[in-house]
């Protein structure tokens, strides 16, 4: 993929982040991308939607299906800026996303690189590929301000 299209979805991605930030949410935005078109759109909302499902790329995915109308995913690309929860690792194993660009690591939450690295699992049943560090500068301090400013 050319660096200059990467560079343009993670950017969108970090745009739906900065939106969950100042709607009080942890700052994570996400995107599908098929066939070089963004399909779903998501930012975190689990506090305003009194839903804990309310993640960045459950929303996307949501998205994305209801576009397709479908509930696979496949040859969809995820763009997240911060790394997948185990909740969202497995949601992107059932849609069948095909490929998993993330911009920050997360070591406490994360379980893609950290954690239980969920698609090195033996027992999951699709493993997306995975590209982590895109935007990653940009992606952790927004994470940094935000919980930055709350203590």
């Amino acid at each position: 993929m050319p660096i200059e299209q990467a560079r343009r979805f993670m950017e969108a991605a970090l745009d739906l982040a900065r939106e969950a930030a100042a709607a009080g949410e942890v700052p994570v935005g996400a995107l599908v991308v098929k066939d070089g078109a963004i399909i779903g759109r998501g930012a975190n909302r689990p506090i305003a939607g009194h839903d804990p499902t309310a993640h960045a790329e459950i929303m996307a995915m949501r998205e994305a299906a209801t576009h397709l109308g479908t509930d696979r995913l496949t040859g969809c690309d995820l763009w997240v800026t911060l790394e997948p929860c185990a909740m969202c690792a497995g949601a992107i194993a059932h849609a069948r996303i095909a490929r998993l660009y993330y911009g920050a690591s997360d070591p406490k939450g994360g379980a893609v690189e950290h954690g239980p690295r969920l698609f090195e699992q033996p027992t999951i049943h699709h493993r997306p590929e995975v590209y982590g560090g895109i935007c990653e500068d940009e992606a952790a301090e927004l994470l940094k301000a935000f919980f930055g400013a709350r203590r």
